[in-house]
C-alpha cells in the first residue's frame, strides 16, 4: 500500500487521489490548480473549506467507473478523485457575477482548490459548466450561494455537509417507494442500518406509522444498540440473525452495504416474497463479488437523480426542493443527540479518515468533517 503522506510533504496545493483498481492505495500529489493560478474570463477559483467524508464517499469510489463518479474531477491515468461534499470560498474571481469571498455549498474534489467555470448564474448559486463535466448529471454540478440557501443555517454546517446529501437519496427512496406502491409490501429491510444514509430512509419511513411501514434494521452485532437508540427502526436484527425474520409476508429490501453474502441471505430467505431489491449503497465494498441469479426481485441500483427528473416534471424543480427542505428541516431537529462532529485538517487527517472508513472502522455516531489544508 502506497501512503504518500507517511513521508515530508512540501506544503503546495495537494490533491488526494486513490487507485481505481485498489481503493487502500492513497496519494497526496502537487495539484496544477493553485492560490495563484491564472484564470480566464468567467472562471472562479475556490478554495475548498471543509467537506464531510462519509460511507457514501467510499460508495463513490467502489461505483467509480459504473456511475462515472471518476469523471467529475479527473486525475492521471489509473488514480481517481473522490467526490466530496462541502464548502468552499471564492478567492479568485474573473466572473462580473461572483465576487471574492462568496461562499457556496457543493461537490468538490478532496484538494486545496477547484477552478470552475460558472454559468446560469443567480442569487440561488451557479452551475459549473467546465467542458468535462456537461456530460454528467446536472444535480451534482449546481452550487449554491450559502447567503440566498433556504436550507442554510451557519451553525449547522458540519451536519449540512454531513448529512444533507445523503439525506436527499434517503429522500428520493422514500419517495421512490411510495411512487410504486412499496411493490405490494409493507415491510421494508434496511442493511448498513448505523448508517446515515441509512439513517434518513428510516426516519422518513417511519414518519408513515407501522401500519403503513414496518421499518428493519440490519445491522453488525456490535452497532446493534446504537441503531436501536436512533429511535426510527421497528426491529434491529443483526444480521447473523436475519433467519428469525417470517419469511411468510412481501419484504422490500433496500441494500446500503453492498454485501453479496447478505443480499444472497435475504433473497433465498424470502424467495419470492422479496417483491422489490434497491441497491443503493457499497459500504461493503470488498464484498460485492456477484452470487448468480437469485430468486425474488432482481436487484436493480437506484439512482436518486432518476427519480428526481421525474418528481421535476410532475411537481416542477421549485416543488421538488420545497418538499425536500420541509423535510430536511424536521430531520435536523433530533441529529445533536446523537452524532458526534469530528475534525480533521491536513493530508494525515484526510488520509486516515479514509483508510478508517473503508476498512469499516469508523463508527457510527461519528461524522467526520475534514480540510486538506492544514
Amino acid at each position: 500500500m502506497t501512503i504518500a503522506s507517511q513521508h515530508p510533504l512540501p506544503r503546495h496545493a495537494l490533491d488526494f487521489v486513490v487507485r481505481k483498481d485498489d481503493l487502500r492505495q492513497v496519494e497526496f500529489v502537487e495539484s496544477s490548480v493553485h492560490a495563484e493560478s491564472p484564470l480566464e474570463d468567467g472562471q472562479i477559483l475556490i478554495r475548498v473549506d471543509q467537506f464531510a467524508f462519509t460511507s457514501n464517499n467510499v460508495t463513490y469510489a467502489a461505483f467509480g467507473e459504473a456511475m462515472h463518479y471518476w469523471d467529475f474531477f479527473p486525475a492521471q491515468e489509473g488514480w481517481g478523485r473522490i467526490p466530496v461534499w462541502g464548502f468552499g470560498d471564492v478567492v479568485q474571481s474573473r466572473n462580473d457575477a461572483i465576487q471574492v469571498g462568496q461562499r457556496y455549498y457543493g461537490y468538490f474534489p478532496m484538494s486545496d482548490y477547484v477552478l470552475m467555470q460558472p454559468d446560469r448564474i443567480n442569487n440561488s448559486g451557479f452551475v459549473d459548466a467546465v467542458a468535462h463535466r456537461q456530460a454528467l448529471h446536472p444535480l451534482y454540478n449546481q452550487y449554491l450561494a450559502t447567503a440566498h440557501d433556504p436550507g442554510y443555517v451557519a451553525a449547522r454546517e458540519h451536519e449540512i455537509a454531513l448529512l444533507r446529501p445523503l439525506f436527499m437519496t434517503s429522500f428520493m427512496i422514500d419517495d421512490f417507494l411510495e411512487d410504486n406502491q412499496f411493490f405490494g409490501a409493507r415491510t421494508v429491510i434496511l442493511s448498513s442500518a448505523s448508517s446515515k444514509t441509512a439513517y434518513g430512509l428510516a426516519f422518513l419511513l417511519a414518519q408513515r406509522g407501522m401500519e403503513q411501514c414496518e421499518v428493519i434494521g440490519l445491522t453488525s452485532p456490535s452497532n446493534v444498540k446504537f441503531t436501536e437508540s436512533l429511535g426510527c427502526y421497528h426491529r434491529v436484527i443483526p444480521y447473523d440473525q436475519i433467519d428469525s425474520l417470517s419469511a411468510a409476508l412481501p419484504v422490500v429490501y433496500v441494500d446500503m452495504s453492498g454485501n453479496a453474502k447478505v443480499r444472497s441471505t435475504l433473497h433465498h430467505h424470502f424467495q419470492e416474497n422479496l417483491t422489490y431489491s434497491c441497491a443503493v449503497g457499497g459500504t461493503h465494498w470488498d464484498q460485492r463479488e456477484g452470487e448468480g441469479r437469485l430468486p425474488g426481485a432482481r436487484p436493480t441500483l437506484f439512482f436518486a437523480p432518476a427519480q428526481i427528473k421525474k418528481r421535476a416534471a410532475e411537481w416542477g424543480m421549485a416543488g421538488v426542493m420545497s418538499r425536500y427542505t420541509a423535510a430536511w428541516t424536521k430531520f435536523l431537529t433530533p441529529l445533536a443527540g446523537w452524532m458526534n462532529i469530528t475534525h480533521g485538517r491536513g493530508p494525515r487527517a484526510v488520509e486516515q479518515v479514509y483508510l478508517d472508513m473503508l476498512e469499516g472502522r469508523s463508527r457510527p455516531d461519528q461524522g467526520h468533517i475534514l480540510s486538506v489544508s492544514e
